[in-house]
């Protein structure tokens, strides 16, 4: 009923049938079909009809009065609609945790921005995983194998997981050999790490082993851990993007040089029932060129 609906007012702006017609691409007979079965609907007369033009009945004024306006706010709304879905511009709402938003994809965000100037990045950076839909978010990065069958996924590469300390604590409390040795030495445990996993270079024995119950230092921001880590503190198990830094000046060394740490998937996801908008593909897509373009995340064994 809505499109003939919009026809009526068409037929009446319009002034006759046949002007309408060649407007709309439509014949003039069907017109005619199409506006007898909404007055059948409505049961009334909307229109007098004549030999040179088409008069609305003073019920067919009030009923195209009503619902001209109806039908401009309609075609706004779709208008609206359509930028959101298909235009590169508006805002963006990312969840990420803290340490992959600062270390790992700390250029892209710059370079995202540069690329599409009207987009809008709104970023909440956390180190618990958050609740992509209580949050409104388009977009969440997740590390880890993901089973939630509620959301779409796009998986960007993987990150490796090192296990380091500061030459003066390995120099002042002896390199271990195995991981089992860890337990003889103080830890510095970050909580986004609840499973500590380790994969023997040679022969690719493995080992693993649940949160240490007594670390030396238990806490939420892997950023602090390294420094900790970089003070001397103990054995720190964290992402190889938030220690390549120190790895590579010498500030830190491989505790367990025998030994790699797990790599770990990074995905992008956002809710399935949500259509994905032009903007929010934009960015999946370059986080996607992004991180194939990482040495960190196409070989796992780089830095250790």
């Amino acid at each position: 009923m809505l499109d003939d609906l919009a026809l009526f007012v068409r037929i009446v702006e319009s002034g006759s049938l046949s002007a309408a017609g060649q407007k709309l691409g439509v014949p003039a007979a069907t017109l005619t079909r199409r506006l007898q079965k909404l007055e059948a609907d409505l049961g009334c007369k909307l229109l007098h009809r004549s030999a040179r033009r088409l008069l609305p009945t003073s019920e067919g004024w009030q009923y195209y009065e009503r619902c001209r306006p109806l039908l401009a706010s309609l075609q706004q709304a779709t208008q609206a609609l359509d930028v959101a879905l298909n235009q590169v511009s508006g805002s963006i709402r990312l969840l990420a945790p803290v340490t992959l938003a600062n270390a790992l994809y700390r250029d892209a965000w710059a370079g995202f921005l540069a690329r599409y100037p009207d987009i809008r990045l709104e970023m909440r950076l956390a180190n618990e995983v958050e609740d992509l839909l209580e949050r409104g978010a388009d977009l969440a990065l997740r590390v880890g194998e993901l089973t939630d069958v509620q959301f779409n996924q796009r998986r960007l590469g993987d990150t490796r997981v090192v296990l380091v300390a500061a030459p003066a604590y390995l120099d002042r409390h002896g390199q271990p050999q195995h991981p089992d040795q860890l337990a003889e030495h103080a830890l510095l445990l970050a909580e986004s790490l609840p499973q500590w996993a380790l994969v023997k270079r040679q022969n690719g024995e493995r080992w693993s082993a649940p949160i240490p119950a007594t670390p030396r230092v238990r806490l939420n921001e892997m950023q602090l851990a390294v420094d900790l880590a970089i003070a001397g503190l103990g054995i720190l198990y964290c992402p190889l993007p938030a220690a390549l830094a120190a790895l590579s000046d010498g500030r830190l060394r491989h505790a367990l040089p025998d030994w790699r740490g797990e790599a770990r998937p990074v995905y992008a996801v956002w809710p399935q029932q949500r259509a994905l908008p032009a903007r929010v593909r934009a960015l999946v897509d370059y986080l996607i060129e992004f991180s194939a373009a990482q040495p960190l995340m196409r070989d796992g064994d780089i830095g250790g």
